[in-house]
């Protein structure tokens, strides 16, 4: 006789679920969202709030890998929004990465709008529209229509889909009918901009990721326009909302405020009149602790700090709170007084390490500076010492750059670090000696160089190294994999014109040219770095991307892979590793019946990887109808495991693309 238990590890395996898995920690996780991944569900932007973007599915594997076929598509309800009301603008991207539960994904799109979809057909089941769009206000703040995720939650039969809009307000939704939840503040929803320290104008205020919602709170963060025109400038406030009444319960400054300690950061009472310091980016929670982790940005003004003396808390920092009180449990600093736009862009990650034989439980936040800070998440102490390094002087007058930042021992940074002679690219001598002689015309040095009058070229760019596809986790391993690129930034000092504002000084970012339609820095371009999180060492790097899509490497001929210097996510499942990328932006033009300049999103060699997690060896390689512009997701619905992942943007068709076998 077969034990039960056998006969369903057999059935198990045969649907592509590990039975492993039932017993496999997903770090933070209580016992309800881990069940919810174990049998296939994706029930948060990440996988769980541990953010590991990690499942245990096994259907697909290295054997079958190169079976995978597009399975359907699914085209977006703002495309005949747009069709009927041309002014309302495109989007910058389709970055909206469903959840999936039930059997039924659960989407935002770029126009704030929330569906439900069949997850086996891809048909749609039910559309609320709140016509955000029709407030008379234009294009959203940052980088305009755009929204990444929804949020999850359930009591008993209560299910509520939670969105955060642009121009800022908070929606709940029956996800049965995607019907207002009657009890939640007004109809189903909340304004945002109500209950803030200062008055907001709505055009620097939107909210473009998905909140967290941890023992009955909504989390909520926000984008704010962290540029020069608003004096003062809108908050980064942090706030906790009762998920059945709406009802606000704490808030959380992350420009410290009044008597609260943190002010003394902000000289000459700064922190009065400065702001932003906001959470765009997701945030992620460990459930079993009732902390939520949150990575906060740049204060404003962000390039140059004359009128913000200090290191200025909390300004891109890492900060852990206590999710019934709101009250800080601890944070780290990760650059003071911040002159880079180096705020950390994606959500840190849960993971349960084994160092010198301790296990703890950690958390790591990866940065645009190309650095992983780890700590423990419940003390905050770092896994390995992190040092006060000393960093060159500004030459702007007025500003009074920290003279140290904190440079972690482990793990060694995971892309290039400055914009020396040796970090430019050298595909030969003369592309060399060109390369040098075009980053001649700029400041440059090693990280943490100042922003200059002059200019300086600053390695990694304001974009990254890591960005907001931030890193996947293996709770198996402890491997942290890590996207980044080579996209260098210039960033110029000046005095601001009559129309940007009253700072003494503003900086102006663009990205340089290098030789021949070449990147200016050396290759790999784009590529995906594996690092075990239990040593703080690199296992292997690979590029992403094909780099002959690039016609002056195909030029030169060169067939070696060198990657592609776009942004890349990677998805993690118990066998193998898949990885999508996005394409490019080509310089704004006016499109047709819209009178501004639109960023203009192009495809390029749109592909999907499948590699060996341990290994990085590719299995195989898929061509894609078109680029993901966001973080794919995979889930198991009628027998089969499907992988999807939203695409387009701009001029482009937005949709979500199924893969499977």
């Amino acid at each position: 006789m077969i034990p039960r238990t056998l006969t369903i590890c057999i059935a198990a395996a045969l649907l592509g679920v590990s039975c492993a898995a039932n017993a496999q920690t997903i770090p933070g996780a209580l016992p309800e969202s881990a069940h919810a991944l174990t049998q296939g569900e994706w029930p948060a932007y990440a996988g769980t709030y541990a953010a590991s973007r990690y499942s245990p599915l096994m259907q697909i594997d290295a054997s079958n890998a190169k079976s995978l076929h597009v399975a359907w598509r699914w085209k977006s309800p703002d495309m005949s929004v747009r069709a009927a009301n041309p002014t309302i603008g495109p989007s910058f991207a389709n970055e909206s990465t469903p959840l999936m539960v039930g059997g039924v994904l659960y989407t935002p799109t770029s126009l704030s709008q929330v569906a439900a979809i069949d997850a086996v057909t891809g048909e749609t089941k039910w559309v609320y529209d709140p016509k955000i769009y029709e407030n008379g206000l234009g294009m959203p703040a940052n980088l305009g229509w755009l929204h990444r995720g929804v949020a999850y939650w359930r009591n008993g039969d209560d299910e509520r889909i939670v969105m955060l809009t642009a121009f800022a307000q908070l929606i709940v939704l029956d996800a049965k009918t995607g019907k207002p939840a009657a009890s939640f503040g007004r109809d189903g929803r909340i304004d945002l901009v109500e209950g803030l320290g200062r008055p907001v104008d709505r055009n620097y205020y939107t909210m473009t990721s998905p909140p967290v919602i941890v023992r009955g709170v909504i989390v909520v963060g926000s984008s704010v326009f962290d540029w020069w025109a608003k004096r003062p400038s809108p908050p980064g406030d942090v706030r906790g909302f009762d998920i059945n009444s709406g009802r606000l319960l704490w808030t959380f400054h992350t420009v410290a405020q009044g008597e609260e300690a943190g002010t003394e950061t902000w000289e000459n009472d700064s922190w009065k009149e400065m702001g932003n310091a906001n959470v765009w980016a997701p945030m992620s929670a460990d459930e079993e602790l009732g902390y939520v982790y949150l990575p906060v940005s740049t204060p404003t003004n962000d390039y140059f700090g004359g009128q913000r003396p200090g290191d200025g808390l909390f300004g891109e920092s890492l900060v852990c709170l206590d999710v019934a009180t709101g009250k800080k449990v601890w944070h780290y600093q990760l650059v003071h007084h911040g002159l880079w736009d180096y705020d950390p862009p994606a959500a840190p990650n849960l993971i349960d390490i084994t160092v010198d034989g301790k296990r703890i439980k950690a958390v790591a936040q990866v940065t645009k500076q190309a650095y992983v800070y780890a700590f423990d998440r419940v003390t905050g102490k770092p896994i390995w010492p992190i040092e006060e390094q000393a960093v060159p002087a500004s030459s702007v007058p007025g500003e009074r750059a920290s003279k140290t930042q904190p440079v972690p021992s482990k793990p060694a940074p995971f892309d290039l670090q400055g914009a020396r002679d040796e970090d430019l690219i050298a595909l030969t001598p003369q592309i060399h000696k060109e390369a040098i002689e075009i980053a001649s015309a700029y400041d440059r040095g090693g990280l943490f160089t100042p922003p200059s009058e002059r200019g300086t070229i600053q390695v990694p760019g304001n974009a990254g190294g890591a960005s907001w596809s931030g890193a996947a986790i293996d709770p198996e391993t402890s491997t942290l994999y890590v996207g980044t690129y080579r996209l260098p930034t210039v960033v110029k000092i000046q005095k601001p014109e009559s129309w940007q504002g009253t700072y003494d000084f503003i900086g102006l970012p663009s990205y340089p040219a290098g030789p021949r339609g070449l990147p200016l820095l050396k290759p790999p371009f784009g590529s995906i770095v594996a690092i075990d999180m239990n040593t703080g060492e690199h296992r292997w790097r690979i590029p992403v991307g094909r780099s002959i899509a690039i016609p002056p490497v195909l030029a030169l001929g060169i067939r070696e892979q060198l990657g592609l210097p776009f942004r890349n996510w990677a998805l993690l499942t118990k066998t193998v590793m898949i990885v999508v990328q996005t394409g490019y932006y080509s310089a704004p033009r006016f499109v047709p019946g819209l009178n501004l300049p639109v960023r203009v999103l192009h495809d390029l060699d749109p592909h999907l990887w499948v590699y060996d997690k341990a290994s990085g060896e590719m299995l195989a390689e898929m061509e894609l109808p078109a680029n993901a512009t966001g973080a794919p997701m995979t889930y198991l619905a009628g027998g089969r495991q499907f992988i999807v992942f939203p695409v387009g943007g701009g001029t482009l068709a937005e949709e979500l693309i199924a893969v499977s076998l």
